[in-house]
């Protein structure tokens, strides 16, 4: 493991260079620019706080904003990985069938691109949460560093996968995205966990795999302290599960996989 990961970070210099094709190809002759991907969160922001503020009637305005909007962000980001992560291998089999490189670039090539325009929002959110709900300590602030690292390799692992998949299923995105549409229902990003308490289904959100890698943004921004231990370990056993599918899947696949392509 340690010398497939020496070998990628050898090769830096490629993967760098494709994602800043990416993004290159991304914004060329956009007004806007970087701000299309914050204009998609605050927009639904708007929408639905017109809509849910009137329905959750104890929900202030500066309450309800920051945690729908850290919701967003952070579901931005995992569906991101993992739905631009199902072609992340047809968009590199030019270069797998030129180089047998380590297959785990080309997820992260996605992987990079994704986590580069959530930590844009990051810094965005900060400024906004700060302003409607005042500065959190800096320890808090700090705490970010670490939780968007997790979120980040289980980003990865999750491209990786659906990557994988996606080869030898291709119809994988489509349901992605289907299953996905579910789970954001299920997810508590357009209400709060307190809102559905008294719910007989409410006990269904503790088996939700994403709400603890919520908790790591939504702890620092909307409570003003680092995420709750078990939180973060929670988040750090889901992300070490997901890595080593993730790492298993691509020790056997890395000589094959062209083969399927």
């Amino acid at each position: 493991m340690f010398t497939y990961a020496s070998h990628v970070w050898r090769i830096r210099h490629f993967w760098l260079s494709l994602v800043r094709m990416d993004l290159r190809t991304r914004y060329r002759r956009s007004v806007l620019g970087l701000g299309w991907s914050l204009l998609q969160p605050l927009a639904m922001t708007a929408v639905l706080c017109l809509v849910f503020s009137q329905i959750l009637q104890n929900a202030q305005v500066s309450n309800y904003v920051p945690h729908l909007l850290t919701g967003l962000v952070c579901w931005n980001f995992m569906i991101g990985c993992a739905l631009q992560g199902c072609q992340s291998f047809f968009l590199g089999e030019p270069y797998i069938r030129q180089c047998p490189l380590p297959l785990a670039v080309y997820p992260l090539r996605t992987t990079i691109g994704a986590f580069f325009h959530f930590t844009m929002a990051i810094m965005v959110l900060t400024v906004i949460v700060g302003i409607m709900r005042g500065a959190a300590a800096p320890a808090a602030y700090f705490s970010l560093f670490p939780s968007m690292l997790v979120l980040f390799v289980f980003g990865w692992s999750l491209a990786v996968l659906a990557g994988t998949s996606n080869v030898f299923f291709q119809d994988t995105q489509h349901l992605a995205e289907v299953g996905f549409q579910i789970l954001f229902y299920l997810t508590p990003i357009i209400y709060r966990m307190s809102d559905v308490a008294s719910h007989p289904s409410a006990w269904l959100l503790n088996f939700n795999p994403l709400v603890p890698f919520m908790q790591l943004i939504r702890a620092p921004l909307l409570d003003g302290a680092p995420p709750p231990v078990a939180t973060f370990g929670w988040a750090i056993g889901m992300t070490a599960v997901a890595a080593s599918l993730a790492a298993t899947v691509l020790h056997k696949m890395q000589a094959k996989l062209i083969f399927h392509l």
